[in-house]
């Protein structure tokens, strides 16, 4: 997903859920820094490295893909943007390696969603808005992992739109990929920019969606796709019917986070709190555009009444840079920190002791920079 989801839509559902305005962009700025808090900006902010949540494409293109390096990869991006959905699968054939590589492939409602929305609870709306990054990710990344390999994220010419017809069935249209990182994606020609495909397993090439570029972060998106790990069987994708669920249990798990649900239970959505807004949810979810900012931002503002300020990752860091090195805990980076800490621990942990050797060691806990 991409800024009209993590940041606007993210606001929404936190003001369905009943938090203020205030509270509403705590959490949505924190949702929208999961994807700009990489090494390099936290070398500029004086913030500790291992609480790094993306890669920029630099960084990628100069990571090593060796053992220690292919783990430091899987650590970041299995953690927030691929949250595997079944560490234990059952596969029937297949390496070790296989397997360690297939069982990180991302889906929704899965244990270590619930792991993730349960560690948020009783801490700051900073941390809420982390485990919202990563249960929004669940349902767009899905069939992707977040680790480099080209047997369970590669793509190749078997790719095509499905669009709806009027006897209720879907008409295929052929996608095509091109490689120019300066190009933009054309829906209508329905040419989009994917990453070069390269042999090599464990090519940085390889990691997450990069080989179907930004199809799965785009909301109005139906496709099918013939995915190596899957047989050779086609699997279909509805990032509408997705996004509406992962909007629903945002809102849900946002309630949870609230006090106001007992439990976090997954595949369990607000349905019954949308229902007044679902038609116009809906619409901004289905329509044809590659950001849909500007209609979230509107319904956000008519939810709340109040005007919602554009992202800027760059607000906190004046706070964090100057408070005592005692105080910085306390600021919103602070808090930032510390939750997208524990969420890389936590989850790290848990390929660890799934058996997985792509999870490494747990990341240390580091004292704040002063």
């Amino acid at each position: 997903m991409q800024e009209d989801f993590h940041y606007y839509a993210t606001y929404c559902a936190a003001i369905l859920a009943g938090y203020d305005h205030a509270e509403s962009l705590l959490i949505c700025h924190a949702a929208q820094l999961v994807d700009h808090c990489s090494r390099t900006w936290l070398k500029t902010v004086g913030g500790p490295s291992d609480a790094a949540t993306t890669q920029l494409q630099l960084e990628l293109m100069e990571a090593r893909t060796d053992r220690p390096g292919l783990i430091d990869i899987t650590r970041i991006w299995s953690s927030f943007h691929f949250l595997p959905r079944d560490l234990y699968a059952e596969i029937a054939r297949g390496t070790r390696n296989y397997k360690d590589r297939y069982r990180l492939i991302c889906g929704p409602n899965g244990k270590l969603l619930a792991d993730t929305v349960n560690l948020a609870r009783d801490r700051s709306p900073v941390a809420a808005g982390i485990a919202m990054h990563v249960l929004a990710d669940t349902w767009a990344h899905t069939y992707f992992a977040g680790t480099p390999s080209l047997v369970i994220n590669n793509t190749n010419s078997h790719f095509y739109e499905l669009f709806p017809t009027e006897d209720g069935g879907f008409e295929r249209k052929h996608i095509s990929f091109s490689h120019n990182p300066t190009a933009a994606d054309d829906p209508e020609k329905r040419l989009y920019v994917g990453s070069v495909y390269q042999s090599s397993e464990y090519s940085i090439m390889n990691l997450g969606h990069g080989r179907a570029g930004h199809l799965p972060d785009y909301s109005y998106i139906r496709y099918v796709y013939l995915p190596a790990w899957g047989g050779y069987r086609e699997i279909v994708k509805d990032n509408p019917s997705d996004y509406l669920h992962a909007f629903s249990q945002m809102v849900y798990a946002l309630r949870f986070l609230r006090g106001e649900e007992a439990e976090f239970s997954t595949d369990t959505y607000a349905t019954a709190t949308i229902a007044p807004h679902r038609e116009t949810i809906r619409e901004i979810i289905a329509k044809r555009r590659v950001d849909a900012s500007a209609d979230w931002k509107a319904f956000g503002e008519r939810l709340s009444g109040e005007t919602i300020p554009a992202f800027d990752r760059e607000k906190d860091c004046e706070e964090y840079r100057h408070a005592d090195p005692g105080s910085k805990k306390d600021t919103f980076l602070g808090q930032f920190f510390d939750a997208a800490l524990r969420q890389k621990s936590m989850v790290t942990t848990r390929i660890l002791e799934s058996g997985n050797r792509l999870g490494g060691l747990p990341p240390r806990k580091r004292r704040m920079s002063s």
